[in-house]
């Protein structure tokens, strides 16, 4: 049995030789030269080589995927003890919560804002967490918790945010940790607040949470790293979000404008500095967002998309459909959805369409407010894509889990 201290030291000692291998495995696999592509990583096979064959199996590979992408690209997820964190209620011109965070010496405290569901007589109520605020259309008997994600980890631009907000306050400035992995443990530590307060009357048990654009990358993180959110939905977040690195960077070689990672790295500070070294040469990567995305698995997830070229939505769809490989294994498909409008139905970025309302209904219908609904059918885009092909892209077997 491999630890995980012994698991980044091999990855460490491993990385030119996975380079060299994944070289191989392109260059071998029946893919036409001129798509130059390195295939995305397969979610059933371990760093060692060996099988995921069963459900307890998956639950090891997610682990080892959860440190790698921690190591790689988005830094270390601190864990916090609920006794390191207390909480109080009381009531402005909204409800809120102040959750204060000790951590050996030091102490950090912030609010979040309820928008209460308008449903009278219920002792709690269902919660989506807005990071950064809601694109999502008003949902009755569902509660709103407005999350300041920038008062966590600021966001605005590499230079001027890197160690910025509570999360260094409390960790230094010099974690390894980027802004989304630092939300993700904002969000916990709000969730470890609620369940300290029935009267805040948030049913704990059923909480999503939402962002859109930069804050949709966030929402996805928080959904892969926090197992006590039950629906993700993360809405256009295109690059660190839904669209995987390979294939934006294949869509940037293309000549389209596409948010590749050597772009992002130079944007803002939503990933670690461990990822830089590795923005001109993902492929080398033993990961991409669908893996990561497949940590969500097998909880609920729901990603709206949209058809705009920054965003990815050929990489989107790509990256999420391998994502969608591991539900399957898992035998529980209808627990992932994703809808994107076409070229000829295309939105403002962060309007949420009048296409996309039904699934996002039906999803919140049977994860959140509980309610006997169908999900499957969800998973589909309205936009064309001639040159795609899931051959080109994945290499890997999807097994049956037992």
């Amino acid at each position: 049995m491999i630890t995980f201290t012994r698991l980044a030291a091999l990855i460490t000692l491993l990385l030119p030789a996975l380079a060299q291998d994944q070289e191989d495995a392109s260059r071998c696999s029946k893919i036409p030269d001129e798509i130059n592509l390195t295939p995305l990583t397969d979610p059933f096979t371990f760093f060692n080589g060996q099988r995921v064959t069963s459900k307890s199996d998956w639950t090891c590979r997610r682990a080892e995927i959860s440190q790698l992408v921690q190591r790689y690209q988005l830094g270390q997820l601190p864990t916090v003890p609920s006794s390191a964190v207390k909480a109080t209620y009381f009531e402005e011109s909204r409800p809120k919560v102040n959750v204060a965070v000790t951590v050996g010496d030091k102490s950090i405290s912030f609010n979040v804002t309820i928008i209460p569901a308008t449903e009278p007589g219920k002792d709690s109520s269902p919660a989506i967490f807005s990071i950064g605020g809601s694109s999502l259309p008003t949902l009755t008997g569902v509660a709103s918790i407005l999350f300041n994600n920038d008062q966590i980890a600021a966001q605005n631009g590499p230079s001027s945010s890197r160690g910025v907000g509570l999360f260094y306050d409390l960790y230094g400035k010099d974690h390894s940790a980027g802004s989304l992995i630092a939300w993700a443990w904002g969000i916990g530590r709000v969730i470890d607040a609620l369940e300290k307060l029935p009267e805040a009357k948030i049913d704990t048990k059923h909480l999503g949470v939402t962002g859109c654009s930069r804050n949709g990358k966030g929402a996805l993180i928080v959904g892969a790293f926090e197992p006590r959110i039950v629906l993700t939905i993360p809405q256009e977040g295109g690059a660190g979000g839904p669209s995987c690195w390979r294939i934006s960077d294949y869509l940037a070689r293309k000549g389209i404008n596409t948010q590749t990672a050597h772009q992002i790295v130079t944007e803002n500070t939503w990933h670690s500095p461990a990822f830089e070294p590795y923005v001109n040469q993902a492929g080398i990567l033993p990961f991409d967002q669908h893996l990561v995305t497949a940590l969500v698995a097998p909880r609920a997830l729901y990603v709206p998309e949209n058809y705009i070229d920054w965003l990815g939505p050929e990489s989107a769809w790509g990256c999420q459909r391998a994502a969608k490989t591991v539900w399957e294994a898992l035998g529980v498909e209808d627990r992932i959805g994703f809808d994107q409008s076409g070229e000829a139905t295309a939105h403002n970025h962060c309007q949420f369409p009048e296409s996309e309302v039904e699934g996002l209904g039906a999803f919140v219908d049977r994860f959140l407010r509980g309610k006997k609904v169908k999900t499957d059918g969800y998973f589909k885009t309205e936009a064309e894509y001639p040159d795609y092909s899931d051959k080109y892209w994945r290499n890997w077997r999807v097994p049956t889990l037992r």
